[in-house]
């Protein structure tokens, strides 16, 4: 087994040399451990203390969470069907394992022992918070069930990791299998030259004539934005909100799987004694009820609407000066770029190429570098692809504080969207201690022949945004396993870094050091910048109203969803927009079919957090506007109090004792234009 490398333990994960065939040794033997550990805990005799009985059990739980890290990260990033297969069947044992574990009453008892016994109080409060949140999570994985309902607890967990998992394949499937060839040049007139030679390289690449478009972000956003071909846009569209769905592609069609995974959800949180799953999901949160998160999207909706209105106003009469007399869904993208072009005179493209990558990295660096008072430093290291980069993170005493991987560009088998997840968690105990690695990936166009890759300004959010995750994973203090980095937060508030970080992007001391034009090597002019001010809460309305669609959506479904209500999602959506909504997507459109932040991701019932997460970071902000915005001092303090301080205390207090006092939603319209 030691010669498996999935649980090399000595350095850096082994990411040169790892197979398919490995994972299900690795995992047999790091679960056998796992159990004989557990056995001999609970028959241990004795009084129990944190060093004999917690301890081995975060030990043991870090053990298994990095080395299923690196399957499940490789799994979303250079999946194929060995590894698939891999991944899917050590899921269920997984899944077996915690799910027996949450509902284990022998260790429950112990515990609970612990919290009520004279021990307690000499507790560390980082201590006392992991005990009162492994009893919080035994409750919620069905340690109090009867025998019959923990059986039934345990298949119901084991199925939702199932259909989640194929719920997220299926969107890959869909989005793999689609694609469209154009054969003549003159049909792309308006979409960027580099675009164009990447789809001309796609079709060689196939052995095809032509041009191929995907629903690849990177091939399918400038199409919807640029090209003029109103019937190309149409159909790329349709692919796009169609995927994984009944009207596209019926094999990977994800609507039987929204209903099972409902079913099963609201069933689980019956069993614990909840009303619902929103209940249920609420208790690891900010938030308290589902009547205060939808209050507060509502409240937020009510001031955005007449933004909204407005802007869908202006947008519908300038379509008309383009000779589209009803704007479709496939036309917004292409009129909100020409007007924007018009109302600020530049295009977004023409921006994107004052953003190379190199540039961009150099500034994001600098930023971190300058508030952090830390150093980053490319670093070797085995990594799954050619095209991945490797940093460390040091502080000004040259000690290393934390380490990344960077995997940026798009590519086939790898899974859409950006992300943060960890390889490596920050512990410190009395026998072994690990500095935090993160992974970095998102889905930005990789380089040409001859130029380099260049991000589009939206990139460069998604960037900073990914990276603020990843702060707050890197640079946590705290020894104790699972509430270091953004393990134990509150999920409405693990937002709050990464939109916090997106703030940068608009300010002129930051982004005048992170460009460089593509072909002259100039820097961003300061009065293109100044346009971009001007053009920053172009259509801030309606994108806001966007997200509380979404949120209510994802609320409303897992509140309202019972036995007497199995409730059509498509309907629901309806229903919201009737009341919100100012752009109405065709009858057709399937969005729910691959909204996998709520059926595959971790935000079921708390799509909303990053509304709440962005009242905390632009309140958050707003002392660096009051200080300066690379100010040491105020960064100083934000890493202190919130990035360095992971789950060991509530969200709350870690923004008070940084804030001085409780969140406004002041700040963040104010940065949206709407105060």
């Amino acid at each position: 087994m030691m010669t498996n490398p999935i649980l090399f333990r000595d350095s850096l994960p082994l990411f040169d040399q790892i197979k398919p065939s490995h994972i299900s040794p690795a995992i047999e033997s790091i679960l056998k451990e796992a159990n004989s550990l557990i056995h001999s805990l609970k028959v241990m005799g004795g009084s129990i203390s944190w060093e004999n009985f917690v301890e081995p059990i975060e030990m043991v739980s870090e053990k298994i969470s990095r080395a299923w890290g690196q399957i499940e990260h490789l799994n979303a990033v250079v999946n194929s069907d060995d590894l698939r297969k891999a991944y899917n069947d050590n899921l269920i044992k997984l899944t077996e394992f915690y799910t027996n574990l949450s509902q284990d009453e022998a260790l429950y008892k112990k515990y609970q022992s612990l919290k009520d016994g004279e021990i307690f109080e000499s507790l560390t409060p980082s201590q006392k918070r992991i005990i009162d949140n492994v009893l919080r999570e035994f409750k919620l994985g069905g340690a109090e069930l009867n025998e019959l309902e923990k059986a039934r607890f345990k298949v119901i967990q084991e199925k939702l990791a199932k259909l989640s998992t194929q719920f997220e394949e299926n969107i890959l499937d869909a989005t793999n299998e689609f694609s469209i060839f154009v054969g003549d040049a003159h049909d792309l007139q308006g979409i960027p030259e580099e675009n164009i030679k990447k789809a001309q390289s796609e079709a060689i690449e196939d052995k095809k004539e032509g041009y191929k478009f995907t629903l690849h972000f990177p091939s399918y956003l400038p199409v919807m934005q640029y090209a003029e071909d109103r019937n190309l846009r149409e159909k790329l569209y349709r692919g796009y909100a169609t995927r994984a769905s009944e009207l596209s592609s019926p094999k990977f069609d994800n609507t039987k799987l929204i209903d099972e995974i409902l079913a099963l959800r609201y069933e689980s949180a019956k069993l614990l004694g909840f009303n619902h799953f929103t209940e249920m999901s609420l208790v690891t949160k900010m938030a308290k009820s589902n009547e205060e998160v939808v209050s507060f999207l509502m409240d937020l909706a009510n001031k955005a609407k007449p933004f909204a209105l407005k802007d869908m106003e202006e947008l519908s009469a300038f379509s008309k000066t383009l000779g589209i007399e009803k704007l479709e869904a496939w036309d917004i993208a292409y009129v909100s770029e020409k007007l924007r072009q018009a109302k600020y005179s530049f295009s977004e493209n023409e921006v994107k190429q004052y953003f190379p990558e190199h540039r961009v990295l150099k500034g994001l660096f600098k930023v971190v570098e300058t508030i952090f008072k830390l150093k980053i430093i490319k670093t070797d290291a085995p990594t799954w692809h050619k095209d991945v980069s490797f940093y460390s993170i040091k502080n000004d005493g040259d000690e290393l504080v934390g380490q990344f991987y960077f995997d940026l560009y798009a590519r086939n088998h790898k899974r859409g969207g950006a992300w943060m997840d960890e390889a490596i968690s920050r512990y410190k105990n009395s026998f072994e201690s690990s500095h935090p690695v993160a992974f970095l990936t998102c889905n930005f166009s990789s380089p040409s022949e001859n130029k380099p890759a260049l991000f589009s300004h939206d990139d460069v959010i998604t960037l900073f945004h990914e990276f603020g995750h990843g702060l707050h994973h890197m640079l946590t203090k705290v020894d104790e396993y699972s509430i270091s980095g953004i393990k134990g937060v509150e999920w409405d508030a693990v937002e709050l870094p990464s939109q916090f970080m997106e703030n940068f992007c608009w300010e002129w001391d930051v982004v005048k050091h992170m460009t460089e034009h593509v072909d002259n090597k100039s820097p961003l002019p300061e009065a293109l910048f100044k346009k971009m001010i001007e053009a920053k809460n172009f259509q801030s309305g309606m994108q806001t109203l966007r997200q509380i669609e979404f949120s209510l959506f994802d609320i409303r479904l897992h509140t309202q969803y019972n036995d007497q209500n199995k409730i059509n999602s498509l309907k629901l959506l309806e229903t919201i927009r009737d009341e919100i909504a100012v752009v109405r997507p065709p009858a057709w459109n399937r969005f729910p079919n691959s909204f996998s932040h709520i059926f595959a991701g971790g935000y079921a019932a708390g799509y909303y957090s990053y509304k709440w997460a962005e009242v905390l970071a632009s309140d958050a902000f707003s002392l660096f506007e009051e200080e300066g915005i690379l100010s040491s001092n105020a960064g100083k303090k934000f890493q202190e109090e919130v990035l360095s301080k992971g789950g060991s205390r509530s969200a709350m207090e870690s923004f008070v004792a940084f804030r001085g006092r409780a969140p406004t939603v002041d700040a963040l319209l104010r940065h949206s234009g709407m105060a």
